[in-house]
């Protein structure tokens, strides 16, 4: 017997909210990443996942409990969990003998697996360890990529780990940034076969000119990675999974509506001929006729009604009779 896939409709307004936000977009919703840690997992990897965690807030989901998934093996409990979440992206990690201190960067493409990367923990310093001030909650950060591995394009696993990092650090998109605004900055440095990231504070100081000085302090974490095993999607699906509606970002072009220099909608109206003598207009007290003007009136109609009537039998004077003849004197 075929079991057909049956479509969940909401019995409640919340529900129907929730399956909204789901649903495909022409521009998409800012990523969530979910944080998931296997049966072995060391205190440094355990801790690394919770700074970028902080970092990645409030688009994070971490889970705590032991997980047995082998991302390499097995994907389908991390797509379980990115069907249930509504995220896209994940971070696993893990602890053995073979891969010591092993994270597994990932993203998914309508919840099936696209690609994963294996990155191994070398060295790390928490965000604790740096006694500066910290940034607000949800800051969009400046990402900045250096190094000749990220620039080399046939160099197809550097291009893919470093679209992978600005699909996990990117945050939400925006139309317009003001320099007050950029208070954040990652920046990812390659070195044959390992990435360096390193999170900065930017501070504005006073420099007796229009533009401040721009000065930055580390606020960490500092986190060195080695590239490890990877799984990529094949051409076909990354070109599918890169597609987007066309002129997504343009603003849709309305008829006979138009925009000044100073910012002013302008609109055009064409209205058709009117028939005013059609038109219910209002009756107002004071445009009535008065008691006078409506004797006038009758009396102008009776007198105009009596000369059709004599004219009618005399006939009019331009066609009266002709004058009698004058009769010769004898």
């Amino acid at each position: 017997m075929v079991v057909m896939n049956r479509i969940t409709k909401a019995k409640t307004k919340r529900g129907k909210r929730a399956l909204e936000v789901k649903e495909p977009k022409a521009i998409e919703n800012v990523k969530s990443a979910v944080f998931v840690r296997g049966v072995k997992c060391s205190q440094a990897v355990q801790d690394c996942m919770k700074d970028i965690s902080a970092l990645k807030k409030p688009d994070s989901i971490a889970y705590n409990q032991k997980n047995d998934i082998r991302p390499f093996e097995d994907f389908s409990k991390l797509e379980f969990y990115s069907k249930k979440l509504d995220a896209s992206l994940f971070c696993f990690g893990s602890h053995n003998k073979k891969r010591p201190n092993n994270m597994i960067l990932g993203r998914m493409y309508d919840n099936h697996m696209l690609d994963m990367i294996e990155l191994g923990l070398e060295n790390f310093m928490p965000l604790n360890a740096f006694k500066t001030g910290k940034i607000a909650t949800g800051t969009k950060p400046c990402l900045v990529f250096e190094g000749e591995q990220f620039a080399d394009t046939t160099n197809l696993e550097m291009q893919r780990l470093k679209n992978l990092l600005i699909d996990f650090f990117r945050g939400p998109e925006v139309d317009n940034v003001r320099l007050a605004g950029i208070e954040h900055t990652l920046q990812f440095t390659s070195h044959e076969n390992r990435v360096f990231m390193r999170s900065y504070k930017v501070l504005l100081k006073k420099s007796g000119q229009r533009t401040p000085r721009i000065e930055l302090e580390e606020i960490g974490p500092r986190i060195d990675w080695v590239l490890r095993r990877t799984h990529m999607a094949s051409e076909d699906l990354f070109k599918t999974a890169c597609k987007q509606v066309k002129n997504v970002h343009k603003e849709k072009k309305i008829k006979n509506i138009s925009e000044d220099a100073f910012g002013s909608k302008l609109g055009r109206l064409h209205v058709p001929a009117q028939e005013i003598s059609k038109i219910q207009t209002r009756k107002v007290r004071a445009l009535k006729e008065s008691r006078e003007e409506k004797q006038e009136k009758l009396a102008e109609e009776k007198e105009a009604k009596r000369r059709q009537e004599v004219e009618a039998v005399f006939g009019s004077d331009d066609g009266g009779g002709s004058e009698p003849e004058d009769m010769d004197e004898s």
